[in-house]
């Protein structure tokens, strides 16, 4: 895996990955930024909460149940000294389908949080992760 960061102008980045896709990054404008992408630890949020939910969905479908549609929502808390890493990490899954088993969406995000997410096995070592999630029951699936 390999990723280039590109300076771009002010404090904007383009990030280009292995795959070829690529991410635009930049500061607020007090830091000399435009604020015309996200931030580098919202990246690494948005890691985390892709990981996730792609391991959730695909534990899920193996299970075979019936799941319609999906949304992680972060929160997150920094330190406030240097380097100022997340200290905690909240990651609250919505999930709707029709005839969602709780006990399924639970082992399926507690698969991903303890043995399959690597960007939770990382940021775990520096901030406590935690997980909460709400299914909401649809009449019609599209699986």
């Amino acid at each position: 895996m390999k990723a280039t960061i590109t300076l771009q102008e002010g404090v904007s980045f383009l990030a280009t990955g292995g795959s070829g896709h690529q991410v635009v990054m930049d500061g607020p404008p007090a830091f000399g930024g435009k604020n015309q992408g996200s931030r580098p630890m919202e990246m690494l949020l948005y890691g985390l909460g892709g990981c996730a939910a792609f391991d959730v969905v695909l534990i899920l479908r193996k299970m075979r149940q019936s799941l319609d549609s999906l949304e992680v929502e972060i929160k997150a808390e920094r330190a406030d000294e240097d380097p100022k890493v997340f200290t905690t990490i909240h990651l609250h899954f919505k999930l709707s389908g029709k005839g969602l088993k709780t006990s399924g969406v639970e082992k399926a995000i507690e698969l991903s949080a303890k043995k399959y997410c690597s960007a939770a096995a990382m940021l775990n070592r520096v901030a406590t992760i935690t997980h909460d999630y709400a299914i909401i029951e649809t009449e019609n699936s599209q699986d």
